[in-house]
């Protein structure tokens, strides 16, 4: 921590000396540096480089020769005007006593059919020496209306405002509608069937997507293969969450409300006020959910290859869920080219689950031996806050920028859960006695995160990054359990007290050329890890640290490099590949043993070791009216993979765990790390459109996993071919006939994943429909009303088959059930508004 301290103290001051560069600093000017409406710059001498103050800057329209807006040129010859609208044709005049008078056309934005008329640009103008050399004034940037998908060669954008069927929900329901990604019976996500690293605004964050309303957030980025710019732990890819922030002038905001069954409720307010030089932001919401959750264990014990019973379980979950947030923060505009923002939030939730077990224990002729019953009602609740720093220094050099940031993300929870297990004979007598267990725990979290990266667009062709990155991270937590018996309680075994820092340190560069029609980037990345873990009462320690020696350098570099040709205007195909390391998170670590299901218990295992991924793809899009295509070749092999292995417990560990009425054939589910895994696949994305007002997206995905483990003897080893498709569906009716199916939206989602192998078995299909609908209506359509079903046949659930030596088990369980929702949302804003009661010009309402 001290050697951190330090690299953070000294960056700190060479960012900050760097930002202070008298050639580079520029004072107050209440303008801002974000995409906006407005066109802004610098006036210099050009012989001396020194600021002009006082100059006349104009703006005329240049189809009517009107004059649109002056000023005078501030101390630091900053000058800026704002409200200029893409589709006009500008002219600037530039007059200072001694100078030759500056005349510039800035020409219109172009605008075709997909954009629209409100379309927001800046221009940054750099530093204008006046003289009577010129300055060429380079291309407007513009933005197009966003589809729901945005496709490129190295990521895919999901613009979650076009997700009618998540409207209400959260980062969960978001996720299920997005190609390439599944959502998993404890709410995780995967890509490509690997774990990817969830971004939130760009940096890692300790909030589960749950805890993330729908309606809060703006887009998903997913990179299937990142390079060496990004975490080296981000093996499975990045999905990254961009929650809304607005920076228009004046007041703007959504409100939106939700109810639904079973359980549903939920409401959500976004704001946003910018003036001057400040610009504020703030959401809170609340978001509540509930639902009775079905599963079923049906297996056989075996011993030798011979049958010798069975087991069967059936379950009953009753969850609730509920979670609030606020957010809020402000961006200050220090001049054009500085800005810095503080952002800050807080969010908690509470969970309540009353599960009910049936078991039946049957003989080798499946005659009943006895029945179990185990009711289990438990609750947790949490807080997670952050805070988040950040600074952005952009360069007269178009393209040029310096940023750097700091979070801190903390929290921390507690939960209590009592457990009774009673057992009977066929006929209703007692089998053996009743077993009541009770248990605790608290524990605690603290993140911090620093971050550096500077950009330099060295030619027109070529561009250097580079960056820096520390992270320490620390955990503490404790869980006592406890056998109740006549009055008294005896703490058993599974008591866990324990605690654990976590740190990386990183630095990266990458540098890119283009020659022609064909480009490449090459990247290096850099990472010490480090991993401590102790276990308080036993004070047994676990963990790793990578690199170790110095003979096991490799193991710090993460290499990458992208090779792009473009074949024609319509026709891209690039190749890529990255080295990137999966390390064990704590629940995979720690031996901990999780009894929620008596027959299906949990442990981690502290001698797993971090895998590598070596990651390589072929990407080919071709752009053609009316939509596109993307198909991409890939290959991951991964050494040492982190893999799932079962075996029944120990007559040992039996013995520990009788109390907890655990059965004496409890399957233990661990990690190990298996020798290597391969998985080969090929992905297809088609976005096609018929006409304006319908348009669908089907994604399929094909894999063939090999998997090479031996664990204690046992072959683990396993191969198989497994896919998955998805279809979105989008119509829209636009209509002058009838006001009420005007703006009327229709959108239905089906996906379809087969069987997928694992080690020692291999998970069921998952199958399931989503449909929703909506109506927009009011002015400039800022209300909107959706029905949404989730699910509709009530087939989306995640069930594995085990087959071993010494037992055969088929289980399923589910995440949520079929839910209905009613959500209303409606966006408002004033261009005009002000704190200060000042008329800023320009008027009216603003969408």
């Amino acid at each position: 921590m001290k050697n951190s301290t330090l690299i953070l103290v000294f960056i700190f001051s060479f960012f900050a000396a760097y930002a202070q560069n008298p050639e580079q600093q520029m004072p107050d000017d209440p303008t801002i540096q974000f995409k906006q409406n407005r066109i802004f710059g610098k006036l210099v001498d050009q012989q001396s480089d020194k600021a002009i103050e006082a100059a006349s800057v104009q703006i005329y329209n240049a189809a009517t020769d009107s004059l649109v807006d002056g000023m005078l040129t501030k101390s630091n010859g900053n000058f800026s005007f704002s409200h200029i609208i893409p589709s006009v044709t500008y002219k600037i005049v530039i007059s200072a006593l001694g100078y030759e008078v500056f005349e510039q056309l800035i020409p219109a934005a172009s605008m075709d059919k997909s954009r629209a008329a409100n379309d927001k640009f800046e221009k940054d103008l750099g530093n204008i020496a006046m003289t009577p050399a010129i300055k060429q004034l380079e291309g407007i940037v513009i933005t197009a209306t966003k589809p729901a998908l945005e496709m490129g060669i190295d990521r895919k954008i999901f613009n979650v405002s076009k997700s009618l069927t998540a409207t209400g929900g959260t980062a969960v329901d978001v996720m299920k509608n997005i190609p390439s990604v599944s959502v998993d019976i404890d709410g995780n996500v995967e890509l490509r069937n690997s774990a990817p690293q969830i971004f939130v605004d760009g940096r890692p964050t300790i909030l589960s997507l749950d805890q993330i309303p729908a309606d809060n957030i703006e887009k998903v980025e997913l990179i299937t293969n990142p390079s060496a710019k990004f975490d080296a732990a981000t093996s499975g890819g990045i999905i990254n969450v961009v929650l809304k922030k607005d920076k228009r002038f004046g007041l703007n905001g959504i409100a939106s409300a939700s109810v639904g069954t079973p359980g549903i409720l939920s409401g959500n307010l976004n704001l946003n006020l910018r003036e001057g030089k400040l610009n504020f932001f703030a959401s809170g919401g609340f978001n509540q959910s509930r639902g009775k959750a079905k599963g079923e264990t049906e297996r056989e014990n075996k011993l030798n290859g011979i049958t010798q019973d069975y087991f069967n379980q059936h379950s009953l979950n009753q969850r609730r869920r509920q979670f609030t947030f606020l957010n809020f923060g402000v961006d200050y505009f220090i001049d054009n080219r500085n800005t810095i923002s503080v952002t800050q939030r807080f969010g908690g939730g509470r969970f309540g689950n009353n599960e009910e077990q049936q078991q039946e224990y049957l003989e080798s002729d499946k005659t009943p031996e006895y029945y179990g019953f185990r009711s289990s009602i438990s609750n947790s609740k949490f807080n997670r806050n952050s805070t988040r720093v950040n600074y952005k220094h952009t360069f007269p050099k178009q393209g040029e920028e310096l940023t750097a940031d700091l979070n801190y993300n903390y929290g921390q929870g507690s939960s209590n859960a009592d457990i009774i297990n009673t057992y009977t004979y066929p006929g209703g007598a007692e089998y053996k006695q009743p077993s009541t267990v009770r248990n605790e725990g608290q524990n605690n979290n603290h993140q911090i995160t620093f971050q550096a990266d500077y950009s330099n667009p060295i030619s027109e062709g070529s561009k250097f990054e580079a960056g820096v990155r520390i992270y320490y991270n620390t955990f503490k937590s404790f869980y006592n359990a406890f056998s109740v018996e006549n009055g008294g309680e005896t703490k058993l075994p599974l008591s866990n007290n324990y605690e654990y820092n976590e740190m990386v340190n990183a630095a990266y560069m990458t540098y890119s050329q283009k020659f022609g029609g064909f480009s490449y980037q090459a990247g290096l990345r850099s990472e010490y890890s480090k991993f401590n873990g102790l276990m308080v009462d036993s004070a047994f320690k676990f963990g790793y640290e990578y690199p170790a020696k110095l003979k096991n350098i490799w193991n710090a570099f993460f290499p990458s490099i992208f090779l792009t040709q473009q074949v024609s205007e319509k026709d891209q195909l690039q190749f890529n590949f990255s080295r990137r390391i999966r390390r064990p998170d704590f629940w995979q670590l720690n031996p901990f043993i999780e009894i929620n299901d008596p027959v299906n218990l949990r442990q981690g295992n502290p001698q797993l070791q971090p895998e590598f991924v070596n990651s390589f793809e072929i990407n080919y899009s071709h752009d053609y009216k009316g939509g596109n295509f993307l198909a991409v070749l890939y290959w991951r092999n991964n050494p040492n993979d982190i893999t799932q292995y079962s075996d029944t417990i120990s007559a040992e560990q039996y013995v520990q765990l009788q109390n907890a009425g655990v059965d004496p054939n409890a399957i233990l589910n661990t990690f190990v790390n298996a020798n290597t895994t391969n998985r080969y696949g090929a992905e297809f994305t088609l976005q096609q459109k018929f006409g304006s007002n319908f348009d669908i997206t089907p994604t399929f995905n094909l894999q063939y996993r090999t998997t090479n483990a031996d664990i204690d003897k046992v072959n683990l080893s396993n191969s198989g071919i497994n896919w998955q498709g998805k279809l979105t569906t989008n119509y829209k009716i636009k209509t002058d006939r009838s006001k009420v199916f005007n703006n009327l939206g229709f959108q239905l989602i089906g996906e379809y994943e087969s069987p997928r192998i694992i080690p020692q078995g291999k998970m069921m299909a998952q199958y399931g429909v989503d449909f929703a609908m909506r109506k927009e209506f009011l002015k400039n359509n800022r209300a909107s009303v959706t029905f949404a079903v989730n699910d509709v046949f009530n087939t989306k659930r995640w069930g594995t088959i085990y087959d071993t030596e010494t037992f055969y088990q088929e289980s399923y369980r589910r995440w949520n059930v079929r839910n209905f929702r009613l959500s209303l949302s409606y966006k408002f804003g004033k261009a005009d508004f002000s704190l200060l009661h000042r008329n800023r010009g320009g008027g009216g309402d603003d969408e």
